[in-house]
C-alpha cells in the first residue's frame, strides 16, 4: 500500500498532520528534519520539497506534496471521506469550524514564523529582540480572541474537531501552558482533555515526552 511521508520534528508544527495521519489509521513514514533554525543544510534539503522550508510538509501517495497544515487537514477529511475531524458540509458547526480554523493558521500561527527567529527579519539585535516582544505580546492578543469564542468541552462545544489539535500542539508553545492556565482556562482545559485522547496517545509520547513520562 502506498504511504503518506510526513517531514517533521518532535514538537513542531507537523504535530498537527501526524496526530491526524495516526488517528484515522492511514499508513506514513516520518522523516525526522534536523532543527531548521539552525542548520541550513536541512533548510536546502526541505526547499526540495517545500520551497519555503517549513513544516509540516506531506508528501502524498501519489508523490506528490502537500503543505499548510488547514490545507492538509481538510485533504485528510475528504481523502478519507471521514468527518472525525473535520465538520462535515451539513454541519452546523461547519462554518465556525473554518474560520477559526483559518483564524489559527492566518494569524496565530504566523507570529512564531516572524518571532522564533526575528533576526531573519530585523537585522539589528536590538530591533530584533524588541520585534520579538511585540509579536509575542501581540500573539497572546490573539490567544484572548480565540478563547472568548472557545466552547466547551470542545473548541466547538460536544464534538472534537480538529481545532482541538491546533489547541493542545500549540498551547506548548510561547506564551507556555501555565500562560493557558492563567489567561485561557478554557483552551488550557482542551489541551489537557485531548492529552488523555487514546487516539493520540503515541504522537504526543513523540512529541511531548516530558509530558507523558514521570
Amino acid at each position: 500500500m502506498a504511504k503518506y511521508r510526513l517531514f517533521g520534528r518532535p514538537g513542531w508544527g507537523s504535530v498537527i498532520v501526524e496526530a491526524q495521519l495516526a488517528a484515522l489509521g492511514l499508513p506514513f513514514d516520518y522523516e525526522t528534519v534536523p532543527d531548521l533554525f539552525r542548520s541550513e543544510e536541512a533548510r536546502r534539503n526541505l526547499a526540495q520539497h517545500n520551497p519555503l522550508s517549513q513544516l509540516p510538509t506531506l508528501q502524498l501517495p501519489d508523490g506528490s506534496i502537500l503543505t499548510e497544515s488547514a490545507a492538509i487537514t481538510l485533504h485528510l477529511a475528504e481523502a478519507t471521506g471521514r468527518d472525525d475531524f473535520v465538520p462535515a458540509i451539513e454541519d452546523a458547526s461547519r462554518p465556525q469550524f473554518l474560520r477559526w480554523l483559518v483564524f489559527l493558521v492566518a494569524n496565530v500561527y504566523p507570529t512564531f514564523t516572524y518571532a522564533d527567529d526575528p533576526h531573519r527579519f530585523v537585522r539589528d539585535a536590538t530591533a530584533a529582540k524588541q520585534f520579538r516582544a511585540a509579536v509575542d505580546e501581540y500573539r497572546c492578543r490573539l490567544w484572548r480572541i480565540v478563547e472568548a469564542a472557545t466552547g466547551a468541552p470542545w473548541f466547538l462545544g460536544d464534538r472534537f474537531s480538529a481545532l482541538d489539535i491546533y489547541v493542545k500542539t500549540m498551547a506548548h508553545w510561547r506564551p507556555g501552558s501555565k500562560w493557558f492556565e492563567r489567561n485561557a482556562p478554557k483552551l488550557a482545559t482542551i489541551a489537557a482533555r485531548a492529552a488523555e485522547d487514546p487516539r493520540f496517545g503515541a504522537v504526543w509520547e513523540h512529541n511531548f515526552p516530558r509530558e507523558t513520562k514521570p
